[in-house]
């Protein structure tokens, strides 16, 4: 029997990417072919060709799918991809809310044709993919046919992200989000440079690549903590497990999350999650119960809190423990995936 054919419009380089299409592979037996856009989003020139690159993508979808031939369109944030992808012609289209919203910046001027792409890719869609349950608040706001919505992560794998036990004394804590400007990096810099004023001991790894990398570097020169802070760069995703099984503390601060990849990861490996207090991290930590909310951007509670956790060893085990049963319940990758590439095969045969 030929295998059903997926073409998947979304950046197949990143890690969230990686883990849809790789799942559809391997549990679903599908082939995948991909689309996205060639021009990166870094420079002011750069935008208006991504933008040109864009206004021509469904001419170029429409050839593909004559070309390849494909069951069914996915699309990853429904006012780019996702919108593509609703008017690409394809008889059978799935497409996910990355975001809470998808609609960020929230002060863009684009914003009304944001809300527009968005209702079409909606109703257009036969399958829509909510990550977690924050993405299906904006979806019932604007009328979204609850029907065709599919709540559920795609979960991660946790024969690769262990559970770890760090029997160190100080704070060995990790960031993984991506160095730009809704991660907060800056705040969380902040708070670790009170604990170092306090004499608290700790290590503070920063993993990735952004636009704020140089300015990140100098701030923690400026706060003179550079020593105990390692800015690792971009790595292999394959490298990440074993950089969270060494640390003890899991920091993100974003002003914005739909449901966190990253978060999952640190909780499988026995990282304290210590987060920003937003409706995305709201849905998975219970304040000083399982982790720990921040007010966004207020790095002396976040500096607090750290050091209330720090001092409290009891309620920190006691909350990892919970939190990998939490995480191989509701995020096992193997299970989720399975489920989603059923999803696909049941809605394929319903359209036939």
């Amino acid at each position: 029997m030929k295998k059903r054919k997926i073409l998947f419009l979304g950046e197949s380089y990143r890690a969230d990417a990686i883990t849809w299409i790789k799942g559809l592979k391997e549990f679903g037996d599908f082939d995948i072919c991909t689309w996205e856009l060639k021009t990166p989003n870094n420079t002011k020139l750069n935008r208006f060709k991504r933008i040109a690159e864009y206004l021509f993508a469904p001419f170029t979808i429409k050839k593909i799918i004559r070309l390849e031939k494909p069951d069914m369109v996915i699309a990853e944030r429904t006012t780019s991809y996702g919108f593509l992808a609703a008017i690409s012609g394809a008889k059978t289209i799935a497409i996910a809310q990355q975001g809470r919203t998808d609609l960020w910046p929230e002060g863009s001027l684009l914003l009304p044709l944001k809300k527009i792409i968005q209702k079409h890719a909606f109703k257009k869609a036969h399958l829509i993919h909510a990550w977690g349950p924050v993405m299906t608040i904006s979806m019932k706001a604007i009328g979204v046919d609850m029907n065709k919505v599919l709540v559920i992560p795609k979960g991660i794998d946790l024969s690769l992200f262990e559970a770890s036990e760090n029997k160190s004394n100080r704070i060995d804590a990790i960031v993984t989000r991506s160095l730009q400007p809704e991660y907060r990096h800056d705040c969380i810099l902040k708070a670790f440079a009170i604990l170092d004023k306090q004499n608290i001991d700790f290590c503070l790894t920063i993993v990735g690549n952004g636009t704020r990398l140089e300015y990140l570097k100098n701030l923690a020169i400026e706060l003179g903590i550079q020593n105990k802070v390692i800015f690792t760069g971009r790595i292999p995703n394959t490298e990440l497990p074993k950089l969270l099984q060494q640390a003890n503390f899991y920091i993100s601060m974003p002003s914005t999350e739909g449901v966190s990849a990253s978060l999952f990861e640190a909780m499988a490996c026995n990282c304290y999650p210590v987060v920003s207090d937003i409706p995305g991290n709201q849905s998975w930590i219970n304040h000083r119960e399982n982790g720990q909310l921040i007010p966004i951007d207020d790095y002396t509670n976040l500096a607090e809190e750290l050091i209330w956790s720090y001092k409290n060893p009891d309620s920190r085990n006691k909350a990892i423990i919970q939190n990998r049963k939490f995480v191989e319940g509701n995020a096992n990758y193997k299970i989720n995936m399975k489920i989603i590439a059923d999803k696909y095969h049941e809605l394929l045969d319903s359209r036939k």
